[in-house]
């Protein structure tokens, strides 16, 4: 009996301690299970919290209304930069109301564009450049023209626009824009610019009182004589020439930036010369050159080995009357300094001296032209001449623009479809004559 008490005795704590270490394994298995459901819960909120207050990097694609404020131009009363919108932000309203609504094609933004467009170091930015231009397109074309070169150097635009280009809604935009200066087609621009020199002066007189291209030729060459003044006024050391269906390629430089290209130049040296580039569209559906896949170039002569040029005419040309289906001698800048006038639109010159130029041996001039359907009807509907053999040689100065005035003016859609489908689309073949 004894040793039966006895046993019991010593049995207590052993069944005590099992207790003990089911309980701890228990507590422990709870705590391990707290710990994980925690932890994830835990990380969730912090990466919210840091999104919140800015910490993470913000989709540049994504635009709300929370964003107005960064992606709208300063003092501009437009909700979301133009090109922003999408469908989903548009009310079937607004739509016909504004010009720029229509850059809304889907559901991603037509061009990211960046904020109220200052980066920041406009100030310390040296050479100050400028760009000019005479233009009468739409927002969907100026503004992500003008996005590239702000972001390869270009500090500020001097933008001489009529047509489309002038009308309220495009200009409210563009004049809110920082470092774009627009200036308007009036009766007090024209005559002042009929008091300018160069209407007595000799290089220009052969394109004086003749219409459509050779007015275009005229008009800007004048404003470019007007922005010489208003680039020197703005402090700028260089100035460009460019349309809006041109994008400068820096290539060449120690970084893809105009400014470096520039910065790199020999003090000595006036001007610069950008041998162009042409495009060569493989698509007949194009509606936006700059954004879609327009990658292919057709290269300058002035950047191609003589033997790859001559032995691959016939194939590059394919039937078109010159190697460039339009100009072929390229664009230039010039340092900004005394007696500095335009010498048409590809060129500047020195009334006072004979500038010292360079050609660039990388760099070009990408020029989009005839990228798309439209561009065919565009220049129809830009001139009043004509659509006769004899009668377009007074109204354009290369052979393409004369034949494809005479086709946009004389065919219908299907035909003109087709024509720019053999004429103007690379890798379909042509029958040659």
């Amino acid at each position: 009996m004894p040793t039966h008490h006895h046993h019991h005795h010593r049995s207590t704590p052993l069944l005590s301690s099992t207790s003990a270490a089911s309980s701890s394994s228990q507590s422990f298995l709870s705590k391990l299970l707290l710990l994980l459901t925690i932890l994830p819960v835990s990380l969730a909120a912090l990466a919210f919290v840091l999104q919140w207050r800015g910490g993470s990097v913000s989709d540049p694609t994504v635009v709300t209304s929370s964003a107005t404020s960064r992606w709208a131009p300063l003092g501009s009363h437009h909700e979301v930069f133009p090109g922003m919108e999408t469908f989903s932000s548009l009310s079937p309203k607004s739509h016909s109301s504004a010009d720029c609504i229509n850059l809304g094609r889907s559901s991603s933004p037509s061009f990211p564009y960046y904020g109220d467009w200052k980066f920041g170091f406009e100030a310390n930015l040296k050479p100050k450049i400028c760009v000019t231009t005479s233009t009468s397109a739409g927002l969907e074309q100026i503004l992500p023209w003008m996005f590239y070169h702000k972001v390869i150097g270009v500090t500020t635009f001097f933008l001489f626009v009529e047509g489309h280009a002038a009308s309220p809604n495009v200009s409210r935009v563009l004049e809110s824009i920082p470092g774009v200066k627009v200036i308007y087609r009036t009766r007090e621009l024209e005559e002042q610019q009929a008091k300018s020199r160069i209407w007595n002066e000799t290089w220009l007189s052969s394109f004086f009182y003749k219409p459509c291209n050779y007015e275009l030729f005229v008009k800007q060459s004048l404003n470019m004589e007007m922005a010489i003044v208003m680039a020197r006024d703005a402090g700028m050391d260089w100035i460009l020439h460019l349309d809006t269906d041109e994008l400068i390629h820096p290539a060449g430089a120690s970084e893809y930036s105009l400014r470096q290209l520039l910065l790199d130049v020999p003090r000595n040296v006036d001007m610069v010369i950008f041998p162009n580039y042409e495009s060569s569209v493989e698509r007949d559906d194009i509606k936006d050159p700059f954004s879609e896949v327009v990658s292919m170039f057709k290269k300058n002569y002035d950047h191609l080995p003589k033997d790859t040029y001559f032995g691959m005419y016939k194939e590059s040309t394919r039937g078109n009357p010159n190697y460039f289906l339009t100009y072929g001698n390229g664009k230039a800048a010039a340092r900004i300094q005394d007696h500095l006038r335009p010498n048409g639109a590809h060129r500047w010159h020195n009334y006072m001296k004979t500038p010292n130029e360079i050609k660039l041996e990388e760099a070009a001039v990408l020029h989009y032209t005839y990228a798309k359907f439209s561009d065919l009807t565009s220049r129809r509907n830009r001139c009043g001449c004509k659509p006769t053999k004899e009668d377009v040689k007074r109204c354009f100065m290369l052979e393409f623009d004369r034949a494809a005035f005479i086709i946009a003016s004389t065919a219908t859609e299907e035909e003109m479809l087709n024509w720019c489908i053999v004429n103007m689309l690379y890798g379909v073949k042509k029958t040659l004559d």
